[in-house]
């Protein structure tokens, strides 16, 4: 059986000989009572306060479910953005040493075009040079001929252009060129 209050305040007792006091036993009863009934209320209100406090715990523990699986995606999607990252990265390093790799050997092919122009041009230099050292020789041979023949022939010339007297008188003109010119025809060969 359960008793409230109420069961409390309308209790009635018998009065029977040598018992205890009424007065007593009723104040007793309605302070029994008053203090069951602040008791009861005392745990209504803890029952709302725990049923508020286990509804604020399951949204609190519905949050951090969604938290967690928040922070799990964002964690999955870290890992997917650094495994992309590194993916790209380690893509743009191969593309650049093979593009690095290109230009080493396009360098390289134009170092050897360059050096073989190099050498040409070394060649065609030793060529001009051979060619002038040639053209500069057979020039000082030519001069050097020249001298001799001016230093050999130089008495014969002065000879040549001066008119003979005895030999003036007696030819005619047509005659005194060809006596100039047979001397210069020797000397020329």
């Amino acid at each position: 059986m359960k008793v409230t209050p109420l069961d409390l305040r309308q209790q009635r007792f018998q009065a029977v000989i040598r018992g205890y006091d009424r007065g007593e036993v009723n104040a007793f009863l309605a302070e029994a009572a008053e203090d069951y009934e602040n008791a009861l209320r005392e745990n209504e209100r803890l029952r709302q306060e725990l049923a508020k406090s286990e509804a604020v715990l399951d949204e609190h523990r519905s949050q951090e479910k969604n938290l967690r699986n928040t922070l799990l995606s964002a964690q999955k999607l870290a890992d997917e953005i650094k495994d992309n990252a590194q993916q790209e990265a380690g893509r743009i390093l191969r593309d650049a040493e093979g593009r690095s790799e290109l230009l080493l050997q396009k360098s390289q092919s134009r170092v050897d075009e360059v050096q073989r122009e190099i050498d040409g041009l070394r060649l065609k230099r030793k060529d001009v040079e051979t060619s002038l050292e040639s053209i500069i020789s057979a020039l000082y041979n030519t001069i050097e001929f020249v001298r001799e023949q001016d230093n050999k022939h130089k008495d014969e010339k002065i000879l040549l252009h001066r008119p003979r007297i005895a030999d003036a008188s007696a030819t005619s003109p047509s005659q005194a060129l060809v006596a100039v010119e047979e001397p210069l025809a020797r000397t020329a060969q």
